[in-house]
C-alpha cells in the first residue's frame, strides 16, 4: 500500500516538474520574442532652436541653446466622445507598455528602460558604456543651463550642445 502511494507521489512530482519546466521555457520564449520586436517610436528628441535674429526652427539635431520639445503623441479622445480614437502607433505603444510591465518581474526593466535597451542592443559595448555615461551627464547639464547665471550660461549651453551632439552621433 505504501509503495503504491510513493509511486503515485513520485509520478505527480515528475509531472509538476515537467509543467514548471515547460512554463519556464514558454516564458523565456516570450521574453526573447518581445526583445526582437522593433520599436516604432524610437523617442528621438526634437530640439527648438532660435537664431540670433529671432527665427525659430525645429530639428532632430541639437543646436546651441536648444530646448527639448515634448513630442509625445496624444492618447485619443476617450472622454469627450466615448470612442477610442487612438492611431495604430499609439495602440502598438500601449500594447508594448503592457507587455513590458507584465515582463518586468523577469527582465527587471521598466517600459522606458526596455525601450532604451532595445534601441542600444546592437551597439558595441564601448558605445553602450559611453551612452550610460552620457545618460548620467545630460540631466545635470540641462539643470545647469536652466539655473545658470548669465556669466556661465554660454559655457553651460556649449557643454550641453556637445553632449547632446555626441549622444546623437553614437545613436544612444
Amino acid at each position: 500500500m505504501f509503495a503504491a502511494d510513493d509511486a503515485a507521489d513520485a509520478e505527480r512530482e515528475d509531472s509538476m516538474k515537467t509543467r514548471y519546466r515547460e512554463t519556464a521555457h514558454l516564458i523565456g520564449l516570450c521574453a526573447g520574442l518581445l526583445g526582437c520586436v522593433p520599436s516604432v517610436a524610437q523617442g528621438q528628441p526634437v530640439y527648438r532652436c532660435e537664431s540670433a535674429k529671432g527665427q525659430v526652427s525645429y530639428s532632430n539635431e541639437p543646436c546651441l541653446g536648444a530646448t527639448v520639445v515634448d513630442t509625445t503623441p496624444t492618447q485619443g479622445l476617450d472622454k469627450s466622445s466615448g470612442v477610442s480614437r487612438k492611431g495604430p502607433d499609439v495602440q502598438r505603444e500601449q500594447t508594448r507598455k503592457a507587455l513590458n510591465d507584465a515582463m518586468r518581474p523577469l527582465t527587471g526593466m521598466s517600459h522606458e528602460e526596455k525601450k532604451i535597451f532595445e534601441r542600444r542592443f546592437k551597439l558595441p559595448a564601448s558605445v553602450k558604456l559611453e551612452c550610460k555615461w552620457l545618460d548620467a551627464r545630460l540631466p545635470s547639464q540641462e539643470a545647469a543651463v536652466k539655473n545658470g547665471d548669465a556669466k556661465s550660461l554660454g559655457e553651460a549651453e556649449t557643454r550641453l550642445f556637445l553632449t547632446r551632439n555626441r549622444f546623437r552621433t553614437l545613436g544612444c
